[in-house]
């Protein structure tokens, strides 16, 4: 798969959204909103030492598959969407996008990470894309495990790099309900932010993996 999305991709994505967000609300998003109902800037958090040191030759949008592998990866399946904006509500269209994380046993890819848990050999935990023309982005991937680092306990989360046209914002995406969260030491950095942090959680649609999982998040960039 490459970055780019091709017509019938973007039509697929399109049609999903949809199913996925609601029709309704999807129309409400597009609308650019009014100078006092700026949007908030997604928090910014920290990048972490496991940032990628290669990155793999295979970085497309489908984290659970490895190019020249049979074996899908461990782990509940996920499919990440949303869009990125600007403060007015407007898409920030081409904007690149970066992502890694833990695998299913809370484990890095990375030669730093010392986490006694198992490698997996079918997941690289890295992708790279690029926002369509309305600023959406969508990766497969698995649920990341949390994991001891040092003498805390990190919840599930997805690291994101996003560059856009005037910005670079490195943030991490949470998921709700995980009981780690309240006591994470980088969410809480967020302060009365920190629900921006965490991604809404839907049924899959019927074109979906019917054990998979549907987060949507969408990311507001400082300017665009």
């Amino acid at each position: 798969m490459t970055i780019a999305m091709s017509m019938k991709t973007t039509k697929s994505l399109s049609r999903r959204w949809l199913l996925a967000s609601g029709a309704c609300a999807t129309a409400a998003a597009l609308c650019p909103v009014s100078a006092a109902e700026r949007l908030r800037q997604t928090p910014t958090q920290m990048l972490g030492p496991f940032y990628p040191l290669e990155k793999p030759l295979d970085d497309d949008a489908d984290l659970t598959m490895v190019k020249g592998r049979k074996a899908r990866a461990k782990g509940q399946v996920v499919h990440v969407m949303g869009r990125i904006l600007n403060p007015h509500g407007e898409p920030v269209k081409d904007a690149q996008v970066e992502i890694w994380q833990a695998n299913a046993n809370g484990r890095y890819t990375h030669p730093g990470d010392n986490n006694p848990a198992p490698l997996d050999p079918n997941f690289e935990g890295y992708a790279k894309l690029v926002s369509d023309a309305d600023g959406r982005y969508r990766f497969k991937t698995i649920k990341p495990a949390g994991y001891r680092a040092g003498d805390i306990m990190r919840p599930a989360h997805i690291h994101f790099c996003v560059t856009g046209r005037i910005n670079r914002l490195i943030t991490q995406m949470y998921f709700p309900g995980d009981p780690k969260n309240a006591n994470d030491v980088v969410m809480a950095t967020a302060a009365k932010d920190r629900h921006m942090l965490m991604a809404e959680i839907l049924a899959p649609s019927a074109d979906l993996e019917p054990h998979s999982l549907l987060a949507r998040w969408d990311i507001v960039l400082e300017q665009g």
